[in-house]
């Protein structure tokens, strides 16, 4: 399969081995940023920094990672994908090797930036999947490899923290440089070689990413209810690290961890928004997951004291943010076969660009008003992602085969 070019219409080719692969990579690629999360004071205590300096360790990956996806997601569309990705696997983990060694928080701060420049394979990999599938299928087989990437950014957490525990936090970086480094070769085994699907220089390969935000409506309206849902989704794990570490719960790396595992239930049950979207059901779906969403942050409002309604606020939250993720993928997908990985460059790194600003809201709002201040703000800005569908649905949220 890897030795022969295969035309960006040819027909399908992802078989289930190949999605799951996909997942894999995909799910270890998007969870690289995450192993930090739920260490943040344990990675304090070790490098003598101060526990609001390390809450930046999250923010500082993710806009790494959205400038990652903004200037590289875009190569997708004019060069090999099958020495692409794994050339960014490679990058990646040499990024993650610098972390492992890190002296002191300023050189971490470095490195985990650079590593979310590089550890972008995954968003080169979910458009790959969408154009090596067929229409009919397309939601499904995209939906289950984004739906391995979020599942990544969940187990991430729980593996961190359990690695943490016995041998440290620099254990877990050197752990992932294998991981990345193994998958990087079984990738470039297993991905066919594709045909470019546009010849251009890169200073306008950049200029269409732009262009496409300018011209195509359904992606801008997308961008401002993607990058909602990342913020509200990263500013309540990075407050849950501070609320689980500290009083009344007190609660080590390793059990900390083990709390993205809850989330893995939302993950499984979200997977299925893809087929939702094969049927037409996509805005539909939309709204019902944006409604759980602000009722989940009323029930968080009164978790900060109750480690099952913690449990359950988490379950919750993963089903309305992982079924957003996957149907505004799958809608922008829908827009342009041609410039696939230019579209999910847009979409990903305004959905960055909103995680990081979340991160950052995350450490503000917990210094000025602890747990209570991280639930009204999750249920303000769920709310306003709701009225954005709302007034979205009969036009500019609709795009063709949704």
């Amino acid at each position: 399969m890897s030795g022969i070019p295969v035309r960006a219409d040819a027909p399908a080719v992802m078989s289930r081995g190949l999605t799951f692969l996909f997942a894999v990579a995909g799910g270890a690629a998007v969870g690289n940023l995450y192993w930090a999360q739920p260490l943040l004071d344990f990675i304090a205590d070790d490098l003598h920094a101060p526990t609001a300096l390390a809450g930046w360790l999250v923010t500082a990956t993710q806009v790494g990672y959205a400038a990652g996806i903004l200037l590289i997601v875009p190569l997708g569309d004019v060069l090999d994908r099958r020495r692409l990705v794994p050339l960014m696997m490679l990058c990646a983990t040499a990024a993650l090797v610098a972390c492992a060694l890190a002296p002191s928080m300023g050189f971490l701060l470095a490195a985990i930036a650079l590593l979310g420049v590089t550890t972008v394979a995954g968003q080169i990999l979910a458009p790959l999947a969408g154009d090596l599938s067929g229409p009919a299928v397309r939601g499904r087989v995209v939906g289950t490899v984004i739906s391995g990437m979020l599942t990544g950014i969940l187990v991430s957490r729980t593996i961190s923290g359990l690695v943490a525990g016995v041998a440290g936090w620099r254990a877990i970086f050197a752990a992932a440089a294998v991981l990345t480094a193994v998958l990087a070769v079984l990738l470039y085994r297993a991905i066919p070689r594709l045909e470019p699907k546009a010849r251009m220089s890169y200073p306008a390969l950049i200029a269409s990413v732009g262009r496409a935000v300018v011209h195509e409506r359904v992606l801008r309206w997308t961008l401002v209810i993607a990058a909602t849902g990342f913020g509200v989704f990263s500013m309540f794990w990075t407050a849950l690290t501070f609320l689980l570490s500290g009083p009344p719960f007190h609660l080590p790396v390793t059990v900390i961890g083990l709390v993205g595992l809850a989330g893995l239930a939302g993950a499984f049950a979200a997977q299925r928004a893809g087929r939702l979207h094969d049927r037409g059901w996509s805005l539909q779906a939309g709204a019902v997951a944006w409604a759980l969403a602000v009722v989940t942050f009323v029930v968080s409002a009164f978790a900060g004291h109750s480690i099952v309604l913690v449990l359950v606020v988490v379950v919750l939250l993963d089903v309305a943010i992982q079924a957003q993720n996957i149907l505004n993928q799958a809608r922008v997908f829908a827009i342009s076969h041609e410039a696939r990985s230019r579209l999910n460059t847009a979409l990903v790194t305004g959905t960055f660009v909103g995680g990081a600003v979340g991160s950052a809201a995350a450490t503000l709002l917990w210094s000025a008003g602890g747990w209570t201040a991280i639930s009204v703000a999750g249920a303000v800005a769920s709310t306003f992602a709701l009225v954005v569908w709302a007034i979205g649905r009969r036009g500019p949220l609709v795009a063709a085969g949704v």
